[in-house]
């Protein structure tokens, strides 16, 4: 808002203003703070006193140069050529009147266009205040002719600095982690944080507690999750069935239960590359620093994949709480690191570092198994650096060994040479989002999905040290990012042809199959007698193929 105050101090004001943002972040507050700078009675400026007759009235509802149209309610073009009429008459209190339309994305096409001409050179005296929650459906037209401000959505913990504020000041009592609950539960929405507040104040009799917010908001123990990561690391699944069982005895939604899991593991990767991200008086800092200590980065970005992966998985589980464990234990199945947590620390052990980050540890039942351990291969020949001799030993420690043959050919198909190399998961993941655009002079160039550029980034260099010891020759990779959900243009000398990933293809066939099934069962008579005479209906879902 820099910018409109320094336009407000010079006294170059726009003619229309556009304040776009989510619902409850404060742009019809902004607007009528607007209106205060403009028709306060100390002259117009970004710091309105308050407290004279108009800034009184403006916050009391009752300023009549302030015009409030909500276009949800008011869409037609009769409405907007009674706006257009009134504004040619000059202000009853104030220096300008305000016309402030909110949701104005609701207005009609033929609305948009009667207020174009007053739009674009209105009278002295009247500014247009236009707020909205969908920008995209504005016309061009009235767009070009607005000042646009993009209201960004708060940060949990902006909100929880807020309603301390707020708190404070009405000597309400309340626990900080109940806030942050709160600041969680807004998603952004200051308005929508005062209102869970509110009710939080009645639930709690006069106060805010955690343990009562988090009962009425139906979220999960906000330690769950770093319980949950404490026994992955120390492979207790256990303790992981308790933790599951726990959420279902408390009657919490495994869907907020992942979600507040991927969040944990974003904050644990951010913490990785980013330390100052986390302060030291955050309730938090303990536990990531702990499980920053146990996991490496490439474990975090695996952990948040299955995390989100596992919120996709609820609608086709049998029911939530298999979704919930067959998460969890997917977490233990494909850690890269299957035996152990990495440590982290001089002179400690990776069970030790592990030992000491997790309380849910003490009744661990379940097994640790062995890690296989894997030979030193020999550097490929022709690698002539040390450097890469180096990369290579790195490849044989994280993956199966590839017995190395001299003059192994590509003969072109990617989806065979990628399901055959023994890569490790993260490794094998960028390989099954992978197109091959071209190959040549030993250099593979490849197209990935722009959501997948985390694993382009760190993999890069395993793929293609896989492939080097693979063919035996030095081999390269490079990849390109594109838009698409894993299909490219291949255009290396023929005629462009549009080819698949392996994992597109799975989709792909898993779509197909699950297509046939539903009109085969649907084309059957006897559903067809029971869907139209027997008004029955088929639960979404519910077809599955053979």
């Amino acid at each position: 808002m820099k910018a409109l105050s320094h336009a407000l101090e010079t006294g170059r004001l726009h003619q229309a203003y556009l304040l776009t943002g989510t619902r409850g972040i404060g742009k019809t507050t902004i607007a009528r703070i607007l209106a205060k700078t403009l028709n306060c009675e100390t002259g117009v400026t970004p710091t309105p006193c308050g407290v004279c007759q108009s800034c009184v009235d403006i916050d009391a509802g009752r300023f009549p140069d302030l015009i409030e149209l909500d276009a949800a309610s008011n869409t037609g073009v009769d409405n907007m050529r009674e706006i257009i009429d009134n504004a040619r008459y000059a202000p009853t209190a104030g220096r300008y009147k305000v016309y402030l339309i909110d949701e104005v994305h609701m207005l009609s096409k033929s609305a948009f266009n009667s207020m174009l001409k007053t739009l674009e050179e209105p009278p002295e005296h009247v500014k247009f205040v236009l707020a909205t929650t969908d920008p995209q459906k504005i016309p061009v037209t009235v767009l070009s002719r607005c000042l646009q401000f993009n209201l960004k959505a708060f940060p949990p913990e902006r909100v929880a600095e807020q309603l301390d504020k707020v708190l404070t000041a009405e000597n309400v009592p309340f626990d900080a982690k109940a806030l942050r609950l709160i600041g969680d539960a807004a998603n952004g929405s200051m308005r929508d944080a005062l209102s869970i507040t509110d009710q939080a104040i009645a639930f709690g009799h006069g106060k805010v507690d955690e343990a009562q917010v988090r009962q009425m908001l139906g979220s999960v123990d906000r330690d769950f999750v770093w319980r949950v990561l404490d026994a992955v690391i120390a492979k207790d699944a256990k303790a992981l069935d308790e933790e599951c069982d726990r959420c279902f005895e408390n009657a919490l939604a495994a869907d907020d239960a992942l979600a507040q899991l991927a969040r944990a593991l974003h904050r644990v990767a951010l913490f990785q590359a980013v330390p100052e991200s986390v302060d030291r008086d955050d309730p938090d800092h303990p536990h990531i620093a702990r499980t920053t200590a146990a996991l490496d980065g490439e474990t975090a970005q695996l952990y948040y994949q299955i995390a989100l992966h596992g919120r996709d998985d609820l609608r086709l589980a049998p029911d939530e709480q298999t979704a919930l464990m067959m998460t969890f234990l997917r977490l233990l199945a494909f850690s890269p690191n299957a035996g152990s947590a990495p440590a982290r620390e001089a002179g400690g052990s990776a069970s030790q570092t592990a030992q000491n980050a997790s309380p849910a540890r003490a009744n661990a039942g379940a097994p640790v198994r062995a890690q296989p351990t894997r030979a030193t291969q020999p550097a490929p020949a022709n690698t002539g650096s040390s450097s890469n001799a180096q990369k290579n030993s790195q490849t044989a420690n994280s993956a199966p060994s590839i017995n190395a043959q001299e003059n192994r050919a590509f003969d072109g198909d990617w989806h065979k040479l990628a399901t055959s190399l023994p890569l490790a998961a993260m490794a094998k993941e960028l390989a099954r989002h992978a197109v091959l655009l071209g190959y040549e002079n030993n250099v593979f160039r490849l197209a990935v999905p722009q959501d997948k550029r985390p694993l382009a980034t760190t993999q890069k260099e395993r793929l293609a040290n896989t492939l080097t010891e693979y063919f035996g020759r030095t081999t390269k990779v490079e990849i390109e990012l594109t838009d698409g959900a894993g299909n490219a243009v291949a255009t290396n000398g023929a005629a462009p042809a549009v080819r698949e990933s392996i994992a597109t293809k799975e989709t792909r066939v898993k779509d197909e199959k699950q297509a046939a099934a539903e009109a085969a069962f649907l084309a059957d008579p006897a559903v067809q007698v029971f869907l139209n005479e027997g008004q029955g209906k088929i639960p979404a879902g519910s077809i599955r193929p053979a």
